[in-house]
């Protein structure tokens, strides 16, 4: 399984908006600039995010974006389903009609383990842990330097 570019790019914005929290509303432009991208394409993602309840808006010369909820709410797999929809690594698990083979297939008993497996992973991850971590190796790099 290959990560699209929308993935990886929600995970960054949303890991900004919990980093840059405490520090009000961000702008696209803010966001854009440090995580590398482009803006036209933030914005898409964001209206996403705000559509499915991850993000919220404020409007004004202060204004710009935060997250929905405190980041140890907000899991990695609710964004990656807001952006990529399911997380199904083969057509067949999007219903028993999606494949003639679905009641009698031995690999589908395997994708569907696959799947429940990286759903369990992603959705024991929030943006607190990943925060949580980028503070540990910064400890870790600080030590050795």
């Amino acid at each position: 399984m290959k990560l699209s570019t929308r993935g990886r790019y929600g995970i960054h914005a949303m890991y900004d908006l919990a980093r840059y929290a405490e520090c009000g509303p961000q702008s696209i432009k803010a966001i854009a600039e440090r995580e590398g991208i482009p803006e036209a394409y933030l914005e898409q993602l964001i209206a996403v995010l705000k559509r499915e309840g991850l993000v919220t808006s404020t409007r004004g010369a202060q204004g710009g974006y935060a997250l929905a909820r405190e980041p140890e709410r907000i899991t990695v797999g609710d964004v990656l389903r807001a952006l990529e929809g399911g997380l199904n690594l083969v057509d067949c698990l999007d219903g028993e009609d999606a494949c003639g083979k679905a009641c009698a297939c031995p690999s589908r008993v395997v994708w569907q383990k696959v799947r429940d497996g990286l759903n369990a992973i992603v959705d024991g991850i929030t943006l607190e842990d990943m925060l949580e971590d980028y503070r540990r190796m910064n400890a870790r790099e600080e030590q050795t330097t």
